[in-house]
């Protein structure tokens, strides 16, 4: 098994409908985790790699409802250095 995770921001918050079908992806076969972010509008899957591509993790999500707007990055890139003010 070879576990990774895809982290998407969507547009719109999930419905009921929406979340009840986020929630029945879980049993698909390879789908292991997911996890809503409510005030960030993230939503992190964790899944088997040797199961499902992350195509079809993309596809799974957009069949559920859930309008997808970027898929993000797990880790951020790093924040711009601080330039030092010199004194002449």
């Amino acid at each position: 098994m070879t576990t990774v995770e895809i982290f998407y921001r969507y547009t719109t918050p999930p419905t009921a409908s929406v979340t009840l079908a986020l929630a029945n992806t879980r049993d698909v076969y390879g789908i292991r985790k997911l996890s809503l972010d409510a005030a960030a509008r993230t939503l992190r899957i964790e899944y088997d790699a040797t199961r499902l591509t992350a195509a079809a993790v993309t596809k799974l999500v957009r069949q559920a409802g859930l309008q997808l707007a970027e898929e993000l990055p797990l880790i951020p890139p790093p924040a711009p250095a601080e330039q030092s003010a010199t004194v002449a």
